[in-house]
Formats: C-alpha cells, structure tokens, sequence
C-alpha cells in the first residue's frame, strides 16, 4: 500500500490526531543548559559579539577601594595555604579552600538591602522559540530567602577550557540576567583554576549583545589576588547603589 493510499483509509478523526502530533513537534522548544552551551549554540540563538576593547574595565578595575590591614592579613594567609596546591586542587577543593574564602569575606550579603549570595542557582529564560535554563555555579540576588532579581554571577571551573567552558556559559547566564531584569548592562566573572576573568555584558537591542573580558587576573599572584578581592568589593558596592536606585 502506497503512502498517498493509507491516507486516503485513515478516518477524519485519525487524521486530526496525526495532525495535531505534528503541530506538537513542529512548535516544540528547543532546550538549552547553561553548563553545556557553546559558542556555536550561543551564535544559534543570539546575535552576540566579543569586543577586545579593555578600556572599559578601567573604572571598575582602578577602583578607589583600599583594603584595611585585616584584608591583606587574610589574603597573604589564604595565598600562602594554598598556592603550592592549587593547580593540584579538584573544582570542589578549590571552591572550599581557596574561593569560598574569598567570596565570604567579601560578604555578599546585606540584611538591610535584601541581597546574598546564592549558589547552584535556578535561572530559567524562555521566549517563543526556546528554553534557557540551568543552575548558576554562583550568583548575587535580590531576595533573602530566594532569589528576586540576579545582579552578579560567576562561573567556576578547573583545568582548562578543554574540559569545559566557563566564558560562552557565562554569556548565557549574563544575557538571561538582562532580558529577565530590562538591564542594559550587567556584570560576572568565570574562574578556570587560579585564573579569574571579569566580564561586561551590554545588550544593544532584544538579542543583540556586546561583551568584554578583562586581563587575567592569576590569584597566585598577590597583586593580582588584591585586584580580585578589590573587583569583588567594587561590585558589592555597586550592587548597594542598585538597590538604593531601585533598579
């Protein structure tokens, strides 16, 4: 029996179900997870361009922030605990030794604006034609005992970038965050080892985007581990006067 002949035998009823089948199919979603995206599915879904100009870290990376006695107490400490271990270190060996560290002294989080720290977040984008979804390694959020309105993320990795990479995941994570918000800009960082890179995110129009990534920051390096503590604190600020604005 030819196709065109079994159509032609099927009842109206089983033609509206294989009908209505094929609508399903045709209009389903397509599913993206922030911890598996790559670039070309970045380029699928959006129109996103990395930019190589540095300048605009400047504000952010030469911040007037000076760190107290206590600070650099804590940093030497930390660097000196750890900087023999850590290209040694498993992801979660080094987010309980040498990251956590970090972001707790920092101290995300403030009873009086309503904002902190969330980790294995979920974040969820969707619009008429797919799904973004997925948890955030880290994220800075309006809400106390859940997150409102994400304001800051970072991605965390080992090894290299062979394995897994932190910077288009970050991107999607960023873009999520300004179409969810209406934000023009927003701001996050992705670790790979002892390696730290700070990114801006600008979105020009509905899915059309710029982005920047600073230097390296290697946290081996205790300049360099000053600057991120200093970029970490610039951003707690900057999230303060956020909240204040009503943004």
């Amino acid at each position: 029996m030819s196709i065109e002949e079994f159509i032609k035998n099927l009842s109206k009823e089983d033609l509206n179900k294989i009908n209505k089948e094929f609508a399903k199919k045709e209009n389903q979603k397509s599913n993206y997870q922030y911890g598996k995206i790559q670039f070309h599915d970045l380029k699928e879904l959006f129109n996103v361009k990395k930019q190589l100009n540095k300048s605009i870290f400047y504000k952010w990376i030469n911040s007037e922030i000076q760190l107290n006695t206590k600070d650099i107490s804590f940093l030497k400490y930390l660097l000196t605990e750890n900087e023999d271990l850590i290209q040694s270190y498993r992801e979660e060996d080094l987010k309980i030794k040498f990251i956590s560290p970090i972001l707790n002294r920092v101290n995300f989080k403030s009873i009086e604006y309503e904002f902190r720290d969330f980790y294995e977040l979920p974040i969820k984008y969707e619009t008429e034609n797919f799904i973004l979804k997925g948890t955030t390694d880290f994220a800075v959020s309006r809400g106390l005992f859940y997150s409102e309105k994400p304001y800051f993320f970072i991605q965390e990795f080992k090894k290299s970038k062979e394995n897994s990479d932190p910077e288009p995941q970050l991107v999607a994570e960023l873009i999520s965050a300004v179409e969810l918000n209406n934000w023009k800009t927003i701001k996050g960082a992705y670790i790979i080892g002892e390696n730290w890179n700070f990114v801006i995110l600008n979105r020009l129009e509905k899915h059309k985007y710029e982005y920047f990534v600073s230097r390296t920051f290697n946290s081996t390096n205790f300049e360099d581990l000053k600057g991120i503590y200093k970029n970490l604190l610039f951003i707690k600020q900057e999230i303060i006067e956020m909240v204040k604005r009503g943004e």
